[in-house]
C-alpha cells in the first residue's frame, strides 16, 4: 500500500484528489494540510511515502516544504503545479522534489507517477521540464559555469556524457535507446552509473545539475 499526504490549500482540489487515489487498492490518503508547516509536520508524524505538494501556499511555501520534507529522507515529494502560474518550481525541483506534474494532468498519468516516485524514480513531463527550463536557465550565472561542466563531465566516459546530454533533457529510456540505438537495459545500466559517479538522488537531479552547468542550454 502507497500512503500519500495530500498538500493544497485548496479544499476543492485536495478532495478531487481523494477521491481520484483512494479508488486505487493500492494507494491510500493518510492526511491533508492546507498549508507547507502543517504538511511538514504531518509528514513528520505519518511518514507517508510520497507527498502530493502544491506550491503556492499561505505562510511556508511548498518549496519550503518540500526541503524540509525531504532533508527528513523519508518521505517523497510529487509537486503539482499550475506551471503558468507558479514561478518556482525549478526551486522545488532542486529542494528535492521527486518531480512535477501539471495539476490538469488526466489521473491515469497522476496514479502511475505517483506508483513511480514511491518505487523510488523521478517523473519528468518532457515537454513541461523543456519550458520551464527555458524559463530559469537564463536566470543562472556564467561565471564558472565552463569549469563546473568540464568537472561534471570529467568524471564520466564518452558514452556515459551521451546518455547524461539526452537525460538532461527529460528523455525516457526508451527515448534514449531509440535516440542511440541501444538496448533499454543498457541506457537503465548507463543511467544509474551516471547517477551514482555524479552523487545524484535521481534524474530530476540531474536535470538540474545539466542546466546549471551548462551543459544543456535553452533551446539545445
Amino acid at each position: 500500500m502507497i500512503r500519500l499526504l495530500l498538500v493544497d490549500d485548496q479544499s476543492l482540489l485536495r478532495m478531487g484528489f481523494r477521491l481520484i487515489l483512494e479508488a486505487e487498492p493500492d494507494l491510500e490518503v493518510v492526511g491533508e494540510a492546507a498549508d507547507g508547516a502543517t504538511g511538514v509536520s504531518m509528514a513528520a508524524a505519518m511518514r507517508p511515502d510520497v507527498v502530493l505538494m502544491d506550491v503556492r501556499m499561505p505562510g511556508m511555501d511548498g518549496i519550503q516544504a518540500t526541503a524540509a520534507i525531504t532533508a527528513g529522507g523519508t518521505s517523497k515529494v510529487l509537486i503539482l503545479t499550475t506551471f503558468d502560474l507558479d514561478q518556482y518550481v525549478f526551486a522545488g525541483l532542486k529542494a528535492g522534489a521527486s518531480g512535477f506534474l501539471l495539476k490538469d494532468t488526466p489521473p491515469a498519468e497522476l496514479i502511475s507517477a505517483i506508483r513511480t516516485v514511491a518505487a523510488g524514480e523521478a517523473v519528468l513531463a518532457p515537454t513541461a521540464t523543456r519550458r520551464l527550463i527555458d524559463q530559469f536557465a537564463p536566470l543562472f550565472p556564467d561565471p564558472d559555469r565552463r569549469n563546473d561542466r568540464d568537472a561534471v563531465l570529467g568524471k564520466l566516459t564518452d558514452r556515459e556524457k551521451t546518455v547524461f546530454a539526452q537525460l538532461a533533457t527529460g528523455r525516457s529510456n526508451r527515448e534514449i535507446a531509440a535516440e542511440l540505438h541501444l538496448s533499454e537495459g543498457t541506457v537503465k545500466i548507463h543511467v544509474g552509473r551516471i547517477l551514482t559517479k555524479l552523487d545524484l538522488r535521481d534524474r530530476v537531479q540531474a536535470v538540474v545539475l545539466a542546466y546549471e552547468t551548462g551543459l544543456v542550454t535553452p533551446g539545445s
